[in-house]
Order: structure tokens, then sequence, then C-alpha cells
């Protein structure tokens, strides 16, 4: 119940959204399938407790009526649009009446839910309207005379307490709203900067099902406890149309402006910078620089230290994605200290490749598809572009995308909650937005 209950959220007006994602129909009948289990153990552990022995009511001796066994038959989750959900529950009791009679009894519990945020922050499920019915369906003595038998619902309704039994099922709860909790964590993206998803808006339920607008999670990442000014999304998020026409269980949907302000977090952490051993020397630096000559005494190894001047940017077309780098890369000598000669302003281009791995979207550079640069300063006089790239382009470009790629190989957290992972995914990348159809599985935890 958690991964639909996540989306049950209360407006926070003052943030803007720029991904979401749409929990289908068939989303929501595989969460009722696997909460079946769950459900059932509760109401065991509740139902068969000896201090409940007597939730059936109307007998002299209610102790005599004990419940020796207890299976969920049926459990459906429903949507009520522009409303929330309908949980409905069918448990078939054994009740053992004497010690020669036994009768089963058909509990029926329809439960409206809604989310509501609680002290903490955090959301939780709760029941707006629970109101259960029971039915005997047959006893022992009809089974061995083979004659088949359904009282009537007025009959069995004075046997049940309400109360009783709707606090049975709101412990149902404690489960997913554990699980809900988990969707507003923070998570590691690197030692200094963390990602969190904050659903904004209550959702859009309708009959194709469940849509709902999240905060992108780079807004929350941290550098020495310190919010990270980070870009401002021009225009707020919805999720596609296209969302809604796929068979998945869920699909998730990443605007462009989600993928640049995660590079862009990145970037103001400093995990894109570095230094480059180059495989130049001060002498065959010369042969072509003839004014290097002058500056350094010996053959020095040449360093190259790359910063950005400004943020990476991400852009999405049909198809393909690309992400834009604007760098400075200083080149100059490491020893004693850094002492740089030249400075090169260096714009590229590099393909990017999405992939999902259980909750985890896996991003990797692939190829620099182009990279341009230009002369930004320099103690040795007028450099052509054509030299510069004949010199430093080939380093740069492989060492670049080897620290990004090393940054990037532990994989981005999507929006989850804890047990479900995602499989059969496919990522579907559009003009301005990244689609992730993918299906639900239940991971239990161990033990």
């Amino acid at each position: 119940l958690g991964i639909v209950l996540s989306l049950l959220a209360p407006a926070l007006a003052t943030k803007s959204p720029d991904c979401g994602g749409i929990l289908s129909p068939s989303g929501l009948s595989y969460i009722a399938e696997v909460s079946k289990q769950h459900a059932e153990t509760i109401l065991m552990q509740d139902l068969m407790a000896p201090r409940v022995s007597d939730l059936l009511l109307g007998s002299p001796k209610p102790t005599r009526n004990q419940i020796d066994s207890v299976k969920v038959v049926d459990l459906s989750l429903s949507l009520i649009p522009d409303a929330g959900l309908r949980l409905s529950i069918d448990v078939d009791l054994g009740v053992i009446v004497s010690p020669s009679t036994s009768k089963v009894v058909r509990l029926s519990i329809p439960v409206d839910l809604h989310v509501e945020r609680n002290p903490e922050g955090n959301l939780e499920v709760v029941t707006s309207a629970c109101k259960p019915s029971m039915e005997e369906m047959q006893s022992t003595e009809e089974l061995e005379r083979s004659i088949p038998h359904k009282s009537s619902s007025l009959e069995v309704d004075k046997e049940i307490d309400v109360n009783k039994i709707c606090l049975e099922v709101s412990k149902l709860l404690i489960l997913p709203n554990e699980q809900l909790a988990s969707l507003t964590a923070q998570f590691p993206v690197t030692p200094s900067c963390q990602v969190q998803y904050l659903p904004l808006a209550a959702p859009m339920i309708s009959e194709q099902g469940i849509t709902v607008s999240l905060q992108t999670p780079p807004t929350s990442s941290l550098l020495a406890g310190m919010v990270l000014p980070l870009p401002v999304s021009p225009v707020p998020f919805t999720v596609p149309e296209a969302a809604s026409s796929s068979p998945s269980h869920l699909t998730l949907a990443l605007s462009e402006h989600y993928y640049t302000s995660l590079f862009s977090a990145l970037e103001k952490v400093g995990a894109f910078n570095m230094t480059i051993l180059s495989p130049l020397t001060t002498a065959t630096v010369a042969q072509k620089i003839t004014q290097i000559g002058s500056l350094f005494q010996g053959d020095l190894p040449v360093m190259l230290k790359v910063t950005f001047r400004s943020s990476p940017r991400v852009v999405l077309e049909e198809g393909k994605a690309a992400l834009k780098l604007f760098l400075t890369v200083h080149v100059g000598v490491g020893a004693p200290a850094f002492q740089n000669f030249l400075s090169v302003s260096v714009d590229m281009s590099a393909g990017l490749l999405f992939r999902v791995t259980d909750v985890k979207m896996m991003i990797s550079a692939a190829v620099i598809e182009d990279a341009e640069l230009s002369l930004a300063a320099s103690d040795v006089g007028p450099v052509p572009a054509a030299l510069l790239e004949e010199l430093f382009l080939s380093t740069i470009r492989e060492e670049i995308l080897a620290q990004m790629n090393a940054v990037l190989s532990e994989g981005i957290y999507l929006p989850h909650v804890s047990s479900f992972i995602y499989t059969d995914v496919n990522v579907i990348i559009h003009k301005d937005y990244v689609l992730i159809p993918c299906n639900l599985k239940l991971q239990p935890k161990m033990g």
C-alpha cells in the first residue's frame, strides 16, 4: 500500500515540481495482491489472540466463541475519482462455537482512505470511513448434513463489534506508513550531496490512475549543512499525458530541469572538479609554444586543473540526451605549488545514457560529441585554438568522461518507497522530459 499512499500528498504551494509519475490501475491491483499476506498476518495475530476471543458478541458466554482461523480471501484497492481510495477486504473467520460445532463467518471490510501530513512532516494514511459487516457462511453441523446455509446479514451484524474491527484494520496501515515515510528520506549521491523527493500537491485521481507531482531532489542537496542555490525551473512540470497510456504499473516522468538541477548540484559540491596529469611536459609544449622554455627551469610535467565557469545543462531531444559543459582548464606545473601559464575556455557536449537498476537511475556519459577550445588567459602570448586542441583536447575528453562516470557510477535514487523495486523498465527520452514505464516488485525484508 505504501507506494500508492505515497502519491496522496497535500499541496506545498511554495515549491515548483519538475518530476512526477502516474500509478495505473494495474499497479494498484499488484499492490493489493501483494498486500493480502500482510493483512492476513496482522488480522490473524489480533483476532486469534485470547484478549479478543469475545470479538463476536451475543453469546451468553462470549469466551465459548473462539476464532481459530483467519483467511483473507480477497483484498482490492479501487480508485475513487477526485477523492481517494477504497480498500475492500473479505476475510473468512473460522469460529469454534462449541467443542463439536464450528462455523465460517465472512467478514467484509470496506474502508475509505486518505492521506494527511503528521506533526513530524511525514505523510500518513488514515481511514476516513470503515463499515464492516458479517455473515455466517456454514457450520460443521450443516456440512455433515450437506445443507447449505447463509444467515441474513441483519442477524449476523448484531454479533460484530464495529469499533474493534476498525481498530484492527488501522493496524494494517502501520507498515504502509513506514514505507510512506521512506519516500522523503535523504538519499546519498556523494558524501557531500544528498537527494530528497517531496510530494507537492494532492494527486489527480481519475479512472486512468493516480498522478502526482514531486519536487526535484537536488534542491535539497546539502554542502556543509547549507542548502545549495540551484537553478529554478522556468516552468512548473506536469506529468505528460503520454504517461497514462502505458500498460505498466507505474510511469515516472523526469523533466529536463530535473537532470540539469542534478548535475548543477554535483558541480556545486565540487564532485566534477579535477586535476589531470597531462602526458605532456614543459619541454614538449615548448616545441609548439617557444615562450614556455623561458618560464621554467628543467623539464616539468604539465598539469591541467579543471573547474566549471557555469553550471552544466542537460538538453533532451527525441531519443537522445546531451550534457553541455562549460569549463575553464588551467594549464601549468604543480611543483612546488601550482603555477599556470595558460587558461583555456572549453565548451563541450557529451551524450548521456540512462538505465534503471532496482530503484536507481544509472547515468553515464558516453562520448564527447563536440568540443570548442579558446584561449582565456595567457602568460606565453597568443595561442591559436587549433594548437590548443592539438595539445590538450584528447586528454581533456578522456579524463573528464572518466571522472564524471566515476561520480555517477553508484546511480541516483529514483522516487520510491521501501520494499518495492522497479522491473521491466523502459527509458524513453522525449523532448524536454524522460518517461520511465516500469512494473513494481515487492522485495520482502529478510527476517
